[in-house]
């Protein structure tokens, strides 16, 4: 179902794939938008070892394509270094294809907020990290992407 890469000896290991997702602090999730236009957006996340966590609106353009469409992709860039003498780029990215899924549970969701706030403002108490949840929680929407396919590459 999902293609193998042609240039094999690019493929990063898989430890590597997940230190990038757990190291990177952003990525672009992409999702199918409205009149079939793909929506690719900037976003924030945290990285469990078998899901992505993201946060957002209760509405708005990304709901609204992971209610008609669950399918998406997440790409995290670890490295993008401009090598001009060889016509190229050294880089280091991570490709994750899954499933998004409202969180609905309140214990998972609280979890993965938890987790972003960890991740996000680790110099933060755990009860400044609490209240701030708290405060945020009624309009708050978790998602997470269970994932189908992963995969890493590199040039350097």
């Amino acid at each position: 179902m999902f293609r193998e890469m042609r240039r094999n000896r690019q493929i990063l290991p898989q430890e590597i794939v997940d230190a990038v997702l757990r190291r990177g602090t952003s990525g672009v999730l992409a999702l199918s938008g409205d009149d079939g236009y793909p929506y690719a957006v900037p976003i924030s996340y945290v990285y469990d070892g078998k899901a992505i966590y993201f946060h957002c609106a209760r509405a708005g353009h990304k709901l609204d394509a992971i209610r008609r469409c669950g399918k998406a992709s997440f790409c995290v860039v670890d490295q993008d270094e401009i090598v001009p003498e060889e016509f190229t780029t050294y880089f280091r990215s991570v490709l994750a294809f899954g499933r998004m899924h409202e969180v609905t549970e309140d214990a998972e969701k609280h979890q993965a907020m938890e987790a972003l706030c960890e991740k996000y403002a680790p110099n933060e108490t755990k009860d400044s990290r609490d209240k701030a949840i708290e405060r945020e929680w009624a309009p708050l929407c978790v998602l997470r992407s269970d994932i189908d396919h992963i995969t890493g590459k590199r040039c350097h």
